[in-house]
């Protein structure tokens, strides 16, 4: 009967270490563009270069996801509620401070951030820019390559 009990803390054990996340303040600063408010939203991508979860996305009018393409095939197959993960679009020179989780096993490990990007009748950006998750690369400054200037995380 003890065994089935130290057998039982181990695997409870394992489950916390291995689903321990941080959160991060991520700071985003947006380039002087002309036009509407961008559309942007923050996705975890795993080492394949696949969509895994979706962190936060930056404009909640549903209408408008079909912009962000890629994005949205992902979204339309999981079918996941992100009504807790969004909040205004961010318009041309403004700056938006968001927090978001990331699991401490994805660190290190060949995951990344993709900050994918749209605004109504204007370009779309697949990848406006891309952090690595490693130690380095979440204590870096990351320039953007279109709407988006460049965001700073910042442990909490």
């Amino acid at each position: 009967m003890k065994s089935i009990f130290k057998i039982a803390f181990i695997l409870f054990a394992s489950f916390q270490v291995n689903a321990q996340s941080s959160k991060y303040k991520c700071m985003l600063q947006m380039s002087n563009y002309m036009g509407e408010g961008a559309y942007i939203v923050v996705s975890l991508i795993n080492p394949a270069g696949a969509y895994e979860k979706t962190l936060y996305v930056m404009g909640d009018d549903k209408k408008w996801y079909k912009s962000l393409k890629e994005w949205n095939k992902f979204h339309a197959q999981k079918n996941d509620d992100i009504s807790a993960k969004t909040g205004a679009s961010v318009t041309g020179g403004d700056r938006s401070v968001t927090t978001i989780e990331i699991e401490d096993s994805k660190i290190n490990k060949g995951y990344k951030l993709r900050f994918e990007s749209a605004v109504e009748d204007q370009k779309y950006y697949v990848s406006d820019l891309e952090v690595p998750l490693t130690t380095e690369g979440l204590a870096d400054k990351t320039d953007g390559k279109g709407y988006i200037k460049y965001v700073r995380l910042n442990k909490i």
